[in-house]
């Protein structure tokens, strides 16, 4: 059989099975349908996992210091530590906040000015906000550098809030895990659909196949039809998840922007990336493919012709 007879066999395969579809659209939406939403369940936790990590962003990077003097320590000493700090290389900035101003940025973002009103003394001590440079905003450079700082004179407490950040991070790839295992899960339960669906198809047309193996077709021939209809499921679902998904994210992308702006951010959702579409779609017709070479193998096999 030369080349092209071989292809067109193939292309008339496939019309042909998806003409089998067709004929029993409601049938065949059903299936496709059970198999987007199966796929759709851990696309939509992968995107909600990529735009969180987007929304993250640059927070690593993003670690200051806070540097708390003793009480006894003028602002002059403050000063005079901060002009000191500035001429490491492994700081970016340094910003001093007086005991007055944290006091009076206090009495305005608290609301209880009238209760500060009766301290008889400023009990905030003078500050100093240090970012580290880019190349020591890690998690060991910036630990290193709250040492250095807290063995300085009259530096009181020097707290570094990254705990947060390692805690996001560690849940972040707890999330990834649970895809991957919900994503392995359902991909099996695709196979299963895919499959029972195929075997029902093969009882219905027992003595269709039947008389082709009477008459010498061979089982891989038998099978190609079956193939092509899996495909066709596999590809149905894909295109049906990712129409979900992404008619979901237009619904949630609104609020999701008017929640962003209260917190004065102008973080906007993503939707799926072509590329991540398109792995859909293939890892879907893969799917169909492999269910349906499953269950076809298995039962074409145990037809024998009487």
């Amino acid at each position: 059989m030369n080349v092209a007879a071989y292809f067109a066999r193939h292309a008339q395969t496939l019309l042909g099975s998806l003409g089998r579809l067709v004929a029993h659209p409601l049938a065949s939406l059903m299936t496709m349908s059970v198999i987007a939403v199966a796929l759709a369940l851990p696309l939509c936790l992968e995107l909600i996992l990529q735009n969180a990590g987007a929304a993250a962003a640059g927070w690593n990077d993003a670690f200051e210091l806070s540097v708390y003097l003793d009480k006894s320590a003028p602002v002059a000493r403050a000063q005079a530590i901060a002009e000191e700090l500035r001429q490491r290389t492994d700081i970016a900035t340094v910003r001093v906040v007086t005991a007055d101003q944290a006091l009076a940025e206090f009495r305005q973002s608290s609301g209880y000015g009238e209760a500060l009103d009766s301290l008889t003394e400023n009990p905030l001590p003078n500050t100093l906000i240090v970012t580290p440079s880019l190349a020591a905003s890690t998690t060991a450079g910036t630990s290193a550098l709250k040492t250095a700082i807290g063995a300085i004179a009259d530096v009181g407490t020097v707290q570094l809030d990254t705990e947060w950040v390692k805690r996001l991070v560690a849940l972040l790839d707890l999330m990834r895990a649970i895809v991957r295992l919900t994503g392995g899960l359902l991909a099996v339960g695709v196979l299963v659909i895919v499959g029972n669906t195929i075997r029902l198809d093969i009882f219905n047309r027992r003595a269709e196949i039947e008389v082709m193996k009477l008459v010498g077709a061979t089982d891989g021939f038998t099978r190609r039809p079956f193939l092509w209809t899996g495909i066709w499921y596999g590809l149905g679902g894909g295109l049906i998840a990712i129409a979900l998904v992404s008619l979901g994210t237009i619904v949630v992308a609104g609020p999701v922007a008017r929640l962003a702006a209260l917190y004065g951010s102008s973080f906007r959702l993503s939707g799926l990336a072509w590329h991540t579409a398109g792995g859909v779609i293939c890892a879907a017709a893969a799917l169909g493919w492999f269910g349906s070479w499953i269950a076809a193998s298995h039962h074409i096999r145990a037809i024998n012709p009487t």
